[in-house]
């Protein structure tokens, strides 16, 4: 079965992330596809086995085999968990649906490592194109304080929340660059203290429920065997 094959015909879940998810979409956004894809049972019996993920068929399309998925949001990464709570579901099946019903179980006090970490590796390319080029990627410094803003409602509220409601405007006038680079620094580095303020008290769980994922994913292989 071809990787292609796999998406077209085992996909449980698809969405949209991007500028698009997040509510930061002007009329030249592309559309970022990301998905879920089930390889039957039957495949694994093989030597060579299903892919862990798969880039296309679409332009700007992206799909992980269900178990990887998994993997990856138990660790809280940040890219994987905002996969869960996208707002815009173009496509998703019963095994799909119950997936969405475990995003809690995904949710952790891992996210403040995995979200900071993520932030401060973008952080530091942002001031190295300042100290190369004399400004930053502003859509990149756009989208770094975007993040962290999730992450501080995240560990504040213990809901993850992608949609950046209010902060549209303010968010988009740095993407255009009208917002001084001192003053962009500035609302990143208080997103960031917020965020530890938010840990201490955090309603999260120290971690993630495994048990709960990996019960899921037994049954969903098991129902895919026969």
């Amino acid at each position: 079965m071809t990787p292609e094959a796999l998406v077209r015909d085992h996909t449980v879940y698809s969405c949209v992330m991007g500028s698009r998810a997040f509510g930061l979409a002007t009329d030249d956004s592309d559309t970022d596809r990301r998905g879920v894809f089930l390889a039957p049972t039957p495949l694994y019996w093989r030597f060579d086995k299903p892919p862990t993920h798969v880039e296309g068929p679409a332009d700007e399309q992206f799909s992980w085999e269900l178990e990887r998925f998994c993997e990856l949001a138990l660790r809280a990464n940040p890219n994987i968990l905002e996969c869960l709570h996208s707002p815009i579901v173009e496509r998703i099946d019963d095994t799909g649906r119950e997936l969405l019903s475990l995003r809690d179980a995904f949710l952790s006090r891992r996210a403040l490592d995995t979200f900071v970490r993520y932030a401060a590796g973008q952080r530091r390319k942002l001031d190295a194109d300042v100290r190369t080029h004399g400004a930053p990627r502003w859509k990149h410094a756009m989208h770094l304080l975007r993040l962290l803003a999730s992450c501080r409602d995240l560990l504040h509220t213990g809901r993850l929340v992608i949609e950046v409601g209010d902060d549209r405007e303010r968010l988009l006038a740095v993407k255009r660059g009208e917002v001084p680079w001192p003053e962009v620094e500035s609302w990143m580095t208080r997103l960031a203290g917020e965020a530890d303020e938010a840990a201490v008290k955090t309603p999260l769980p120290p971690e993630p429920d495994r048990a709960r994922v990996e019960d899921f994913l037994v049954r969903t292989r098991r129902s895919s065997a026969g």
